[in-house]
């Protein structure tokens, strides 16, 4: 009994394949277009996806690669609490002076963490201009992210490829009903007609 029911199921899934009366030349494109959307879908999906991944880890390793760490001196002690406009990452705003490639002295804000002494070393990352930027993500921070950015992107483009097929799905739909009703005008009124 199983095994009769798989095989009816088999047949539902693949009856614009099978030869049958009653299929129509837009029933074997629909299935066509169906299989073309999947794959199409599937592989736009992971080339996009695979690309933005490597792109957006390539360009946090460039960055990373920019950034210079040096050790700074704090001008004055950190704030001991973490307010609500210093942002996320549970560190402080604070003055702190380093010595620059060319010898001469410099002073900035950095990001510290709370409660640190004035006088204390820190290290502090350098752009290549020599101000105060943002620790780099380390390798891999950058490849996680880029995972996390090419997966979305993978799946917003399988989405979007998916979207568009059923749009021309759709169409195709009102075609094949707009067909079907000239069909039944022709063919309709002889249903009433009685035959002797």
């Amino acid at each position: 009994m199983a095994r009769s029911r798989h095989r009816a199921t088999r047949r539902l899934w693949l009856w614009r394949w099978r030869a049958n009366p009653l299929r129509r030349r837009s029933d074997v494109v629909e299935g066509r277009l169906l299989l073309a959307v999947c794959g199409l879908a599937v592989a736009v999906g992971a080339f996009v996806g695979a690309a933005t991944a490597h792109d957006v880890e390539r360009n946090l390793n460039e960055r990373r690669a920019e950034r210079q760490p040096v050790s700074a001196v704090l001008t004055e002690d950190a704030p001991a609490t973490v307010s609500a406009t210093a942002g996320t990452g549970g560190k402080v705003w604070a003055e702190v002076r380093w010595t620059a490639a060319d010898g001469s002295p410099r002073t900035g804000s950095a990001r510290v963490e709370p409660g640190t002494d004035g006088g204390a070393t820190v290290r502090v990352w350098l752009d290549r201009h020599g101000n105060v930027v943002p620790a780099p993500l380390d390798r891999d921070d950058a490849a996680l992210q880029g995972v996390a950015l090419g997966t979305a992107t993978a799946v917003g483009t399988a989405v979007t490829v998916s979207c568009l097929g059923w749009v021309v799905h759709r169409r195709a739909e009102r075609r094949r009903m707009a067909a079907w009703d000239t069909e039944w005008a022709r063919i309709g009124p002889q249903w009433g007609q009685r035959t002797s």
